[in-house]
């Protein structure tokens, strides 16, 4: 028996977790317009609706490299003060209107300090943005919980100094860690002694792992590094042949370790071939902790909407396996067994039985 089809508006009802989602490629389109105007930045157009279709067909080469490359213009726009307050507010603001009510936020630090901002300064007002964002959220009857994940990026030197950053702001809304950046060819274990600091000092971290380079990299992560979590994931399906699982995809579902995983933005850098075939459906029939992400909205074109109801439509998920993975997101955040408590049982929960 077919399941009925979820229409549009009550996927955007349910209340939705991500987990993985980049402020910097998270940016309004006629926001960059105008903050580029501002600063003299020159884009390829400076129509918003041109630019968001440039940014989803520069971002479909299948190659992450170049993937990574659209984010010079939002970038560019992420140097001052100014900027910064306002992408941060509206991304929050934009994550309330598509029914999200827990995300983490992740972005390097680093990247936002070519206008002479410090480090310091690049978070504690992207602090003040998310804030300004989850209070207005809250004020229109649309909560959300955004925690902040800072990134180093795994081709420079600076990665143990995000680290150290991450740490010193865990009470300010700093919930984990990450390493971003090209994946092939920077090795997560280069980074050893950061990943080692951050355990010592009981800082959560994620990895992004598994997308560009195959198991090696998801092994190195985990078993090397230390990571609660993996970024992306999607080629831990190579650890598993006709349903049997290998010794570090067993490692992975039996030890509850989640996959963030991010369908269109995986088949924009080829790493998948489709979203019926997505490795995400494969892996939540398997009984591995999925997890739905975004990634990055702007560049991939999407939402948390559009991410479900092309799982919907492709590949015949069903109102419970959003749930699901919904949950999942949940238990494995990095934020306090209470909260997370919380948001399961008040507010994901009854969202799911009230929007069917």
């Amino acid at each position: 028996m077919t399941a009925p089809r979820i229409d549009t508006e009550t996927l955007r009802r349910l209340p939705k977790a991500v987990l993985h989602d980049h402020l910097d490629g998270g940016l309004r389109p006629a926001t960059v317009v105008e903050l580029a105007a501002a600063v003299g930045h020159q884009l390829p157009t400076t129509d918003p609706g041109e630019l968001a279709a440039w940014y989803f067909e520069a971002a479909n080469s299948g190659d992450l490299v170049r993937y990574i490359a659209t984010f010079e213009h939002t970038l560019a726009v992420m140097q001052t003060r100014e900027g910064l307050l306002r992408t941060a507010e509206e991304y929050v603001l934009d994550l309330a209107a598509d029914g999200v009510v827990y995300a983490e936020v992740r972005y390097a630090p680093e990247l936002n300090t070519n206008g002479g901002l410090s480090l310091a300064e690049v978070v504690e007002t992207v602090q003040e943005g998310l804030a300004a964002g989850m209070a207005k959220a809250a004020a229109a009857g649309t909560p959300v919980r955004v925690g902040t994940l800072l990134c180093g990026m795994r081709m420079f030197d600076r990665v143990r100094e995000a680290a150290d950053l991450a740490v010193a702001y865990r009470d300010a809304g700093v919930v984990g860690f990450d390493i971003a950046g090209a994946e092939d060819g920077f090795p997560p274990a280069d980074h050893l002694a950061a990943f080692e600091h951050l355990r010592r000092e009981s800082m959560p971290f994620t990895i992004h792992a598994g997308e560009a380079h195959g198991l090696p990299s998801i092994h190195q992560a985990l078993q090397v590094c230390g990571a609660q979590r993996i970024g992306h994931g999607v080629r831990l399906t190579e650890d598993i042949v006709d349903g049997k699982l290998g010794r570090l995809a067993s490692w992975v579902r039996d030890r509850r370790v989640a996959l963030e995983m991010c369908p269109t933005s995986n088949l924009q850098t080829g790493c998948a071939t489709s979203i019926a075939e997505h490795p995400i459906t494969a892996l939540k029939d398997l009984g591995f902790r999925v997890t739905l992400n975004t990634d990055n909205r702007l560049v991939s074109g999407t939402t948390m909407t559009r991410e479900m109801s092309l799982l919907v439509e492709e590949a015949g998920w069903t109102v419970e396996d959003l749930r699901t993975v919904t949950v999942n997101a949940l238990k494995s955040a990095f934020i306090p067994f209470d909260e997370r408590k919380a948001l399961i049982e008040d507010v994901v929960l009854p969202g799911y039985a009230a929007a069917l």
